[in-house]
């Protein structure tokens, strides 16, 4: 299955030629999903453009178990057993996820999302598998488990107008069922190695912040707090759930920030944002919480020595960076959504693919709804957060802390 002319590309950064290189472990498979991109990640020019791409492992590597934490940007069908209005198992959503045949499987997006793309690109056979999916345990020591929840937020009360959903902390407290069956698996050493190897991630605060900046929807039926202090009980929340997770055997996390939401359709609906303009007030209150959560981060990492490592992803400044230049990128637009339109109520649903709203060309847009990134989009950032420099990923990229050797 193995082609010995495909994808050939090189890794990373500022280039004024196209230097390729040969790849040789790259599936067919792998390298259909990423042509498009990876063409439009490397432009032959003499200008410095940043080349985002990935290095598939050797066969004989062991890649790391994922466990995978946080909302919609990250859940790969949890919500899919629950009752829940958030939900993305209806078409169009999943029409270009391959293992599926473009089938939905809960998704908020049209593809994979940027944690598939993560564990694919580590060398994962299979991604994590939803944490309620019937006999998911079987996938524990391979590919991981994936806990996230669409509508979630790191506070516990954040998506209740969506009824059903999954918050951070219980979704910790399922990781310690899983742990608890993989502790029934293997002794103590050989599970503390597993869980020293594997990768935590991290991805929730989005729900949060949007309630939070949305005049449409009360902030737990109180007044809302200053921004600053809002921002605090976030980061103080997150640090908790972080600490718990270190207790329970994690050392290695990728932390992600939030993206700029004063960007995404909804807010840009909520606020008439004028063609071309986000919402300054909604990103102001992503940004102040996000230099935060960066300082935690950076004491985290002080705090808890070289047994453990956290990184922190930065998000915002990746997908600010492609609306900016997105036709560098290969876009065509960068704010409107591909499916639901850019005003309420955002229906990107259908009886099939044909009846829905989505738009004919999936790459071209940097949104796939009124919330989330296509999996064009997710697989550009995620390239930049497996194999970018320190302005991606800091201390260092995912990759890197996929290889990093505890002392």
């Amino acid at each position: 299955m193995h082609t010995q002319k495909a994808c050939q590309c090189q890794v990373h950064v500022h280039v004024n030629i196209c230097n390729l290189r040969h790849v040789s472990q790259v599936s067919s498979l792998q390298c259909k999903r990423h042509k498009m991109t990876l063409s439009r990640a490397l432009h032959c020019s003499s200008l410095l453009v940043t080349a985002l791409l990935f290095i598939f492992p050797s066969s004989a590597a062991v890649p790391p178990a994922l466990f995978i934490f946080g909302d919609s940007l990250v859940d790969a069908g949890n919500n899919d057993y629950l009752v829940t209005l958030s939900k993305a198992n209806a078409p169009p959503y999943g029409v270009d996820f391959e293992f599926s045949g473009g089938k939905p499987t809960g998704r908020f997006t049209n593809g994979m999302t940027i944690a598939d793309i993560m564990g694919e690109s580590l060398g994962q056979k299979s991604l994590a598998p939803p944490f309620l999916a019937p006999n998911s345990s079987a996938a524990m020591t391979n590919s991981g488990i994936n806990y996230g929840s669409g509508s979630s937020g790191i506070f516990d009360d954040t998506g209740s107008i969506y009824i059903g959903r999954i918050p951070l902390g219980m979704q910790i407290s399922y990781f310690e069922k899983t742990r608890s069956q993989i502790l029934e698996t293997m002794d103590k050493e050989a599970a503390t190695d597993f869980f020293k190897k594997a990768l935590f991630i991290i991805a929730a605060g989005s729900n949060d912040i949007l309630e939070y900046v949305s005049p449409s929807v009360p902030f737990f039926g109180r007044e809302k707090p200053d921004p600053s202090h809002f921002q605090d009980a976030l980061v103080s929340n997150l640090t908790f759930y972080l600490k718990r997770l270190n207790e329970l055997g994690a050392r290695k996390f990728v932390v992600s920030d939030v993206g700029p939401l004063g960007c995404i359709p909804y807010v840009r609906a909520l606020e008439f944002m004028p063609a071309g303009e986000c919402s300054a007030s909604a990103n102001r209150v992503t940004e102040g919480y996000n230099k935060k959560l960066k300082r935690m981060v950076e004491k985290m990492n002080q705090e808890m020595g070289p047994e453990s490592k956290f990184v922190y992803t930065d998000t915002y400044k990746i997908v600010m960076e492609i609306i900016q230049n997105y036709r560098q990128y290969g876009f065509d637009d960068a704010l409107d959504p591909c499916c639901g339109g850019s005003f309420p109520p955002f229906l990107c649903i259908g009886v099939t693919n044909s009846s829905s709203s989505m738009c004919s060309d999936r790459s071209k847009y940097v949104f796939w709804d009124a919330f989330h990134p296509t999996e064009t989009a997710n697989l550009i950032v995620a390239g930049k957060l497996l194999d970018g420099d320190a302005t991606a990923a800091w201390p260092i990229n995912v990759r890197e802390l996929s290889q990093y050797e505890h002392k």
